[in-house]
C-alpha cells in the first residue's frame, strides 16, 4: 500500500471560492490525502443567495465518532457548534446541503495515522428558490443533526444554532394551502432565552386568527405556554422566551393564502449581555455575516466602584447615514455612560466609521445596537478593559501609588508591582500601597518636551494558570513640580493597545479614576522644609543685628 506524504508545503488546501460556482477537492485526490493536514475552504456567493452543496465521491477514515480524519460542514464563516451543519467520516456521502445565507464553511482534517482518498465537492449558488433548508434529526443522519435542502412545501425542523431565520413555505411566494409547520428553536450551548423578531408577515386575516395563523410557544412543545397567536398584515411583536426553547407553529387552510413571513431568531447571549470581567470582547450577531434586521441589542459592561470602561472599536460595517438628514438614522450602535439609555450619550455611529476609543466616567457603559428592516452588513467587533481606580502622587525623590484593596478583591499583593517584582505593594488599611524612592523600582530618567521627569512601569498581573494577562501602567513624576500622572502603556490585548491611553485627559474633572488632587499635589513635607529655611534665616538675621549693636 502506498502511504501518503505529510502535507509539503505549498499543497493546494482550502481558500476562499467566490465564484457563483465551483468544485474542490481534498489534498492529492484521487490520491490517499496527506497525514495531519487542516484545510478550511470559505464559499462566500452574492448577498441574498444560498449556498448549495452536494458531494460526489466520500471516503475518509472511519471512528463511530469520528474523532481521527473527519469534514464538517458550517453554516456562515463561524466555527462555533451552534453553526455546525454536520460532521462526517467514513464511506457514507454526506447529503446535500444549503446554507442558511450566503456564506459556507468546509472543514477538513486528517491526523497522523491512516489515509484514504478523501472527497469532492461541488458548490453553486442557489437562492433555494422552490426549496428550504430543513433540519433532519439525528437518528436519520447519526451524530449531529443535519440541515438538507429540500422541496419548499416541506417546512418546520429542528434549529440549534446560535441565530437563524425561518420563513413560510415558498417564501416570499404565496404559501401553499393547508400547510402545517412546526419549528422547535433551541437547544444551543448558551442555554439563555431566545428572542423572535418578525422582518415581514403577510398572512390571511379573520376574526380570533382561525384561518391562517402563525403561533408561538414558550417552550419546545405545543403543551407550553402560548406567547401570541397573529395572524394579517401587522407584524407579531418581538418575542422573548422565559426558557432556552421555543416552538413555532405555522397553519394555513384550504384556500385564501398571503406571501407568509420571514423571522429571525437569536439567543439572549449573542444580542443580551452583561459583562463583569476586567476585560472582555463582543461583537454583533453572526458577525463577520450579516447580522439580522429589526434588532435591538444591548451589552451591558458593569465593573467595581472606582473603576472607569476604555472601549476599543476593532472593526465596523453598519448601514450608512441617511441622505436626506447625514445622520445615523437607520441601523446604529450608541453608547451610554451608565447602565441605562437614560445616561449621557458617549456616542453614536453608523456606516463605516472608525471611532476612536471611548472612556465612561461611571463604572457602568452601556451599547446599544438599533437595526431596522432593510439593509444589513458586516456589523462590528469591540474590545474593552477596566481602568483600575488609583491615586498617584510624588516628592522631590518619591513615589506613592493607592489602590483600592476592594479594586482589586482578587489579587494577592506580590501581583502589584513598580518595575520589578521586588518592589511589589503592602496593604495598609484598605488599599493596596507602594512608597519608593525614584533610585529604586526600575525608575529611570527622561527629558519630555525639554523637562527632566522620573518615569517607571506599574505592573497589574491579572494572570490565570497559563492565560497571561498583565496591565501596564506608566508612572510619571515631575520633581521640580511634584506633579504625577499615570497612563495605560498595554490593556488586554498588548497588540491592540499598542499606542499609549493617557488615563488622565479631559474626562477626569467629571470624577473620574483619577484624583486630580494626588495626581498634581505639593508634597507638604517640602512647605515645611521650606519654613523651617525661612525661620531659621530671620534667627540668624536678629542674631546678626544683635552682635552689630553690642
Amino acid at each position: 500500500a502506498s502511504h501518503p506524504p505529510l502535507c509539503p508545503p505549498g499543497i493546494k488546501c482550502g481558500g476562499v471560492l467566490s465564484a457563483p460556482s465551483g468544485n474542490f477537492s481534498s489534498p492529492n485526490f484521487p490520491g490517499p490525502y496527506p497525514y495531519e493536514t487542516e484545510c478550511t475552504w470559505l464559499i462566500v456567493v452574492a448577498e441574498g443567495s444560498s449556498v448549495l452543496l452536494s458531494f460526489s465521491h466520500f471516503e475518509l477514515e472511519y471512528h463511530a465518532a469520528c474523532a481521527y480524519d473527519y469534514l464538517q460542514v458550517y453554516n456562515g464563516a463561524a466555527r462555533d457548534r451552534g453553526n455546525l451543519l454536520g460532521t462526517f467520516c467514513g464511506r457514507s456521502t454526506p447529503p446535500p446541503f444549503a446554507s442558511a445565507w450566503h456564506v459556507m464553511a468546509v472543514v477538513f482534517r486528517s491526523d497522523r495515522h491512516v489515509a484514504k482518498h478523501g472527497f469532492a465537492a461541488a458548490y453553486r449558488k442557489g437562492v433555494c428558490g422552490g426549496w428550504q433548508w430543513k433540519s433532519i434529526h439525528p437518528s436519520v443522519l447519526p451524530h449531529h443533526p443535519h440541515h438538507l435542502c429540500l422541496p419548499a412545501d416541506a417546512c418546520g425542523g429542528q434549529l440549534t444554532g446560535l441565530s437563524g431565520e425561518i420563513t413560510s413555505p415558498r417564501y416570499p411566494e404565496s404559501y401553499p394551502n393547508d400547510a402545517e409547520c412546526y419549528w422547535s428553536i433551541g437547544g444551543a450551548s448558551s442555554g439563555g432565552p431566545l428572542t423572535l423578531v418578525f422582518a415581514d408577515f403577510q398572512v390571511e386575516g379573520g376574526q380570533g386568527c382561525g384561518f391562517d395563523y402563525v403561533a408561538i410557544f414558550d417552550g419546545p412543545t405545543t403543551a407550553a405556554p402560548c406567547l401570541g397567536r397573529y395572524c394579517g398584515s401587522a407584524h407579531p411583536p418581538r418575542t422573548v422566551s422565559s426558557t432556552p426553547h421555543l416552538l413555532v407553529l405555522f397553519k394555513s387552510d384550504f384556500n385564501i393564502g398571503g406571501r407568509g413571513f420571514k423571522a429571525h431568531f437569536y439567543s439572549a447571549g449573542e444580542c443580551q449581555e452583561v459583562f463583569t470581567t476586567i476585560k472582555g470582547n463582543f461583537s454583533s450577531p453572526r458577525y463577520p455575516n450579516f447580522y439580522p434586521n429589526n434588532l435591538k441589542c444591548q451589552w451591558s459592561i458593569q465593573l467595581p466602584p472606582g473603576y472607569r470602561i476604555k472601549v476599543f472599536f476593532m472593526d465596523m460595517e453598519l448601514e450608512g447615514r441617511s441622505s436626506l438628514t447625514g445622520s445615523c438614522d437607520y441601523d446604529h450602535l450608541a453608547a451610554f455612560d451608565g447602565g441605562t439609555e437614560n445616561g449621557s450619550l458617549l456616542g453614536r455611529w453608523c456606516g463605516r466609521e472608525s471611532p476612536v476609543p471611548i472612556i465612561s466616567r461611571q463604572n457602568q457603559l452601556l451599547l446599544v445596537l438599533h437595526t431596522d428592516r432593510n439593509m444589513a452588513k458586516r456589523g462590528f467587533s469591540v474590545a474593552y478593559v477596566g481602568v483600575v481606580p488609583m491615586n498617584v502622587s510624588c516628592t522631590r525623590t518619591d513615589f506613592h501609588i493607592q489602590i483600592p484593596v476592594q479594586s482589586l478583591a482578587q489579587l494577592e499583593r506580590n501581583r502589584i508591582y513598580l518595575g520589578t517584582p521586588s518592589c511589589a505593594a503592602q496593604v495598609v488599611g484598605g488599599n493596596f500601597k507602594i512608597h519608593t524612592r525614584f533610585d529604586t523600582c526600575g525608575t529611570e530618567s527622561q527629558k519630555r518636551n525639554n523637562t527632566s521627569v522620573i518615569v517607571s512601569t506599574l505592573y497589574i498581573d491579572f494572570s490565570v494558570g497559563n492565560q497571561e494577562d498583565i496591565h501596564q501602567y506608566e508612572v510619571q513624576c515631575e520633581p521640580k513640580r511634584k506633579e504625577a500622572s499615570v497612563v495605560l502603556i498595554a490593556g488586554p490585548d498588548p497588540s491592540r493597545l499598542s499606542q499609549a491611553e493617557n488615563l488622565v485627559d479631559a474626562q477626569e474633572q467629571d470624577g473620574g479614576v483619577m484624583d486630580t488632587r494626588e495626581i498634581k499635589s505639593q508634597d507638604t513635607s517640602d512647605i515645611v522644609f521650606i519654613s523651617i529655611c525661612i525661620l531659621a534665616g530671620l534667627l540668624m538675621v536678629i542674631a546678626v543685628v544683635g552682635l552689630v549693636l553690642l
